[in-house]
């Protein structure tokens, strides 16, 4: 964990990379959480904040849900297996949360390029999403590292243990952001705006249903979906070169079953394969 008592984002891009920082981006602006142990991509700009709550919507997701996805990439049609997952809900620290989860694998030919083994835990206010605790679990390439970020609204007072990540009011981690993407009321939401903190760097969210009845065949079965567009911003200026989709279900779950990522290294196409309740 890191030493300082706290930091202050302010969605300039800082030093260092990580191979999962990727799968982050690709994996939870599109509810893509997985995909690409490859290369950072950032845009050395600012992040502003258009926040759109979606507090008091009813969860269409519970605890114990599980939803099992296969990863495309490039010429390798499976390159890793993700599974999300919300164990719980409960209270961390005064605060009512979800507990959402991502396992990360890498398999087949891109294992022995790449071996990933990660893992994400996600704390989120159960009415507004914004997060509470994000937890990265890494092992990459044979290193491992744990880091353990306790968010904070500027100007609120802070609840959890140090050291304290200092962010907009409103801010989701990656992991929040997908499950609250299912949330959304699409009939009535011409555009959703949310700032996203991935750990590095913050983004603006803005996502928009380009069709709201497109039909879809992935290895769970076929579905009437939802097909939804994001796009990252900072400082009002769209982040060169990343552009992701999800397909909802159009059912009371609003399950993802199809995300797909276009970037400079290659598309990522994200399925599911089956989910449970």
């Amino acid at each position: 964990m890191t030493s300082f008592k706290s930091r202050q984002v302010d969605g300039r891009r800082r030093g260092g990379t990580s191979i999962t920082r990727n799968w982050i981006l690709c994996g939870a602006f599109a509810a893509l959480l997985a995909i690409c142990p490859f290369a950072r991509a950032f845009a050395n700009t600012d992040a502003g904040a258009n926040t759109v709550s979606t507090a008091g919507n009813a969860a269409p997701f519970r605890a114990g849900e599980t939803l099992t996805y296969r990863v495309e990439w490039s010429a390798f049609s499976n390159a890793a297996t993700v599974v999300l997952s919300v164990p719980e809900q409960r209270n961390l620290y005064g605060w009512a949360t979800w507990h959402f989860r991502a396992a990360i694998h890498t398999i087949g030919s891109v294992r022995s390029i790449f071996q990933i083994d990660d893992q994400f835990d996600s704390y989120s206010d159960r009415s507004t999403f914004e997060s509470r605790q994000f937890e990265e679990h890494l092992s990459e390439l044979g290193r491992q590292k744990e880091d353990v970020m306790h968010f904070t609204a500027t100007g609120e007072d802070a609840k959890g243990p140090g050291p304290m990540v200092v962010v907009l009011p409103g801010t989701r981690d990656p992991l929040a952001m997908l499950y609250d993407l299912r949330t959304v009321a699409w009939d009535h939401t011409p555009e959703f705006r949310a700032p996203v903190y991935d750990g590095k760097s913050m983004y603006e969210m803005r996502a928009t249903r380009e069709d709201a009845n497109e039909p879809v065949a992935v290895a769970a079965g076929q579905f009437s979906t939802s097909r939804i567009s994001i796009q990252l911003f900072q400082y009002e200026r769209e982040v060169d070169n990343l552009h992701f989709e999800v397909w909802l279900a159009n059912d009371a779950a609003k399950t993802p079953v199809l995300m797909r990522a276009d970037l400079p290294f290659g598309n990522i196409r994200v399925e599911l394969v089956s989910a449970t309740n």
